[in-house]
């Protein structure tokens, strides 16, 4: 049960778009039509499903002090969370790699579409934001920071295809000029954000 409340906390309560706003360059630009939105929505849940947990055990075991009391007593006291960021950023990259090689290989006109944003996935701040997000929330047990990971690239992926599908019905609506292109979409940004914010009175 615990779990559950946390994937659902993670999607809609803690949704990275729209209480934190992070990930907001790439949601914006690749949000035109929902095949695109898809193919990356899927591509950042993929990368944080693996890279929470990953940057987690780094973490846990690794740079907090005393993490490293495994190899021995006298490595008790070491505190090494000055390297979180290079860390994270590190494994974040990698798997931004391994990702855009996949989708090079399976997918080429998803490739050619996403274009520079597939590879801007590594300084996604949604992703990296769940990283540090994970740090002080203190899970005990590699299921969590799995569940965390996967939930919060869900409700990014809910964001961004929520959006695309607005924006593809808009291409038929009388929008008035001045607030054509980016204009609009702030403003359904601004509204789906004050809509998913109901869901913060929302006790689990």
């Amino acid at each position: 049960m615990d779990l559950i409340n946390l994937g659902i906390k993670s999607i809609f309560i803690e949704n990275m778009i729209f209480a934190y706003f992070l990930g907001m360059c790439s949601y914006l630009a690749v949000s035109k039509k929902v095949s695109t939105a898809m193919g990356l929505g899927l591509a950042v849940t993929f990368v944080l499903t693996l890279t929470v947990p990953i940057n987690w055990a780094i973490n846990e075991y690794v740079l907090k002090e005393g993490a490293l009391a495994w190899i021995g007593p006298q490595f008790a006291n070491v505190d090494l969370t000055f390297l979180q960021f290079i860390m994270f950023i590190a494994v974040i990259a990698s798997f931004v790699q391994l990702v855009e090689m996949i989708v090079e290989k399976v997918s080429p006109a998803l490739y050619g579409s996403l274009g520079i944003f597939l590879p801007l996935i590594a300084v996604n701040c949604s992703i990296l934001g769940a990283s540090f997000f994970m740090v002080p929330k203190d899970y005990t047990t590699p299921v969590e920071p799995i569940v965390y990971g996967f939930s919060s690239g869900i409700g990014w992926l809910l964001a961004i295809i929520a959006l695309a599908a607005i924006r593809e019905k808009m291409k038929y609506s009388n929008v008035p000029g001045p607030l054509k292109g980016l204009g609009i979409t702030f403003i359904i940004t601004g509204l789906m954000g004050l809509a998913f914010m109901s869901f913060m009175g929302i006790s689990l």
